[in-house]
C-alpha cells in the first residue's frame, strides 16, 4: 500500500460566511487533522475574511486568499495553485464533512499511485424539513472504480472529491470557462474528471468519504437544474472540439438517461421529477452552442491566479 502525503483542504467561497462556518468547524474536527485549509474568497465584503481570522490559531494552518475574480473554476485553480499537499480535498462552502471524511479519502489514495482522484457520497445536511428539499445529493453505497472515457457523472460531484495535486496541474486544472459564475454556468467537476480520467488517471468512489450539503427550498433546486444542464451541454461540445471521438457517444449516454427519467416521472404523475428534467435536457441542448462557440481557453492561467493572500 502505498504512502498517503498531507491532505490540502480547498473551500472557494461566495458570500456565505454562515455556511463557512459550520463547514470550517467540521473539517476542522476531522482526524487526523488536514495539513492545511485553503479558504478562496471572492466575496464582496469582509465577514469571510473576519471569519477566517477568528477561526485560525489552532493546529491546523489556516490559508485566506482574497480572490478578485469570478467563478467557481478559477477559485478552485487559485485554491490548488495555493495549496501545498500532494492531495487537495475539495468541499463546497455550504457542505459539512462526516466525521470520517478525510481518513476516507486517504486510504482510498493509499491503495495505489495511479488513482488520482476519489469521490464520495454526499448526503442532505440535517433532518428532513418541510419546505426543503436536498440538492446535488449522491447516495449510492457502493464503491466503485474508474478509468478511460467513462461518464463523468457516475464518479462523483464537485462538492467532495479529492484529487493528486500533480494530476490536476497535468491537465491544466479546471477550464474557467466552466462551472458557477462562468459563461459556462456549470459543468466545470465533469469536466476536469473527465480530463483527469481521459489523461490516464484512476478514479474512485468510495461511500465512507461523507460530506452533508444544505438543503434548499424548491425554487433554489429547481434554479440549479438549467445551470447544470448547461455546463454539462458545454462539456460535451468542447470535447468534440478537441477531437474527442467519446464525446458523442457520451451525448447520447447522457441525454438518453435523462430522457428516460423524464418518461418515468411523467407516468408515475411525478411533475416535480419531470419538471427538472426537461430543464435538464433543455439547458443541455443550449449549452452545446456555448461550448462550439467558447473562446479558445487560455494557456497558463492556472500558474499565475489574479489573487492576493
Amino acid at each position: 500500500m502505498a504512502e498517503v502525503c498531507p491532505i490540502s483542504v480547498v473551500i472557494s467561497t461566495l458570500d456565505r460566511p454562515d455556511a463557512l462556518a459550520a463547514c470550517l468547524e467540521g473539517v476542522l474536527a476531522q482526524a487526523p487533522a488536514p495539513f492545511e485549509v485553503v479558504v478562496v474568497d471572492q466575496s464582496a465584503g469582509p465577514a469571510t475574511r473576519e471569519l477566517v481570522e477568528r477561526t485560525a490559531g489552532g493546529p491546523t494552518e489556516l490559508v485566506y486568499v482574497k480572490h478578485r475574480g469570478r467563478g467557481l473554476g478559477a477559485s478552485q485553480n487559485t485554491a490548488v495553485a495555493v495549496a501545498r499537499g500532494d492531495i487537495v480535498a475539495v468541499i463546497d462552502d455550504d457542505c459539512v464533512p462526516g466525521g470520517g471524511w478525510l481518513r476516507a479519502l486517504r486510504r482510498a489514495f493509499a491503495e495505489g499511485e495511479d488513482r488520482v482522484l476519489v469521490a464520495g457520497r454526499v448526503l442532505p445536511l440535517g433532518p428532513a424539513r418541510p419546505g426543503l428539499y436536498p440538492v446535488s445529493s449522491r447516495t449510492s453505497t457502493r464503491p466503485a472504480s474508474f478509468a478511460g472515457r467513462v461518464a463523468p457523472w457516475h464518479v462523483g460531484s464537485g462538492n467532495n472529491f479529492a484529487v493528486r495535486r500533480s494530476a490536476f496541474l497535468a491537465v491544466d486544472g479546471c477550464d474557467e470557462r466552466l462551472g458557477p459564475g462562468s459563461p459556462g454556468r456549470g459543468g466545470v467537476d465533469m469536466d476536469l474528471f473527465y480530463r483527469l480520467l481521459r489523461a490516464g488517471g484512476r478514479a474512485s468512489y468510495d461511500p465512507a468519504a461523507v460530506v452533508y450539503h444544505e438543503q434548499k427550498p424548491l425554487d433554489e433546486r429547481l434554479a440549479r437544474r438549467p445551470l447544470y444542464g448547461y455546463g454539462t451541454g458545454a462539456c460535451f461540445a468542447l470535447w468534440a472540439r478537441q477531437r474527442d471521438a467519446a464525446a458523442p457517444w457520451l451525448l447520447i449516454r447522457w441525454m438518453g438517461w435523462r430522457g428516460a427519467r423524464l418518461a418515468l416521472a411523467a407516468v408515475r404523475g411525478n411533475w416535480t421529477l419531470a419538471r427538472e428534467e426537461s430543464l435538464m435536457l433543455a439547458s443541455t441542448i443550449a449549452g452545446l452552442g456555448y461550448g462550439l462557440s467558447a473562446p479558445a481557453r487560455p494557456p497558463g492561467h492556472l500558474h499565475a491566479p489574479p489573487s492576493e493572500s
